[in-house]
């Protein structure tokens, strides 16, 4: 009977391949909520209703054009507001040894991940979504993208060519702490960034 198969290190071939399929466990995590977008979301179920209750009940007596565009801007707009209010109910940032990941709302969408290599720098600022012109997944020339889901405290990463990114996180601090590790120049104080 012949032995199974070793790589160079002595592990059995299979166990190498099932180790690498395994999710590596996270050296940091964290989210933050957003209670109020549940109100919008709200607002959004209100239109999607209006306009089921208009394309089923109301007669379409100043004509077909007033009818659909009425039926069909309040499930826009009833639409809109929910997908975009659920998506940013709350955020889960994830660091492990290779990359920080962003995952937004319930189902993760939109998500960015961010290899470590590409970062330069990481501090922690307040953040508040007047900064960046409200709630959700924004970009500003002077300042970068941003996940803002709430006001506070978030973690802001100095990226190659002069790029950043923003998302706002609970406990900004450690993961400043934790990246600084991770990055080539080695550990460093977290401090504070500057707006």
């Amino acid at each position: 009977m012949e032995d199974a198969e070793s790589d160079r290190e002595g592990r059995p071939v299979g166990a190498s391949a099932l180790s690498r399929s395994l999710p590596v466990p996270p050296l940091w995590s964290g989210t933050a909520h957003n209670r109020h977008q549940w109100l919008l979301a709200g607002v959004g179920a209100a239109c999607l209703a209006l306009g089921v209750l208009v394309a089923v009940t109301v007669p379409d007596t100043d004509g077909p054009a007033a009818w659909v565009m009425t039926v069909a801007g309040c499930l826009a707009i009833g639409l809109l507001l929910l997908t975009g209010t659920l998506a940013f109910v709350h955020v889960h940032v994830r660091i492990d040894r290779d990359a920080l990941e962003v995952r937004c709302g319930h189902v993760g969408l939109p998500r960015r991940r961010i290899p470590l290599a590409d970062v330069v720098d990481a501090s922690y600022q307040p953040c508040t979504p007047m900064h960046w012109g409200g709630w959700g997944y924004r970009y500003r020339q002077s300042h970068g993208a941003a996940v803002v889901v709430r006001k506070g405290p978030a973690l802001v990463l100095e990226l190659g060519g002069g790029r950043r990114f923003t998302v706002t996180v609970d406990d900004a601090e450690a993961a400043v702490t934790v990246l600084r590790g991770l990055l080539p120049t080695g550990p460093g104080p977290a401090r504070p960034g500057t707006a």
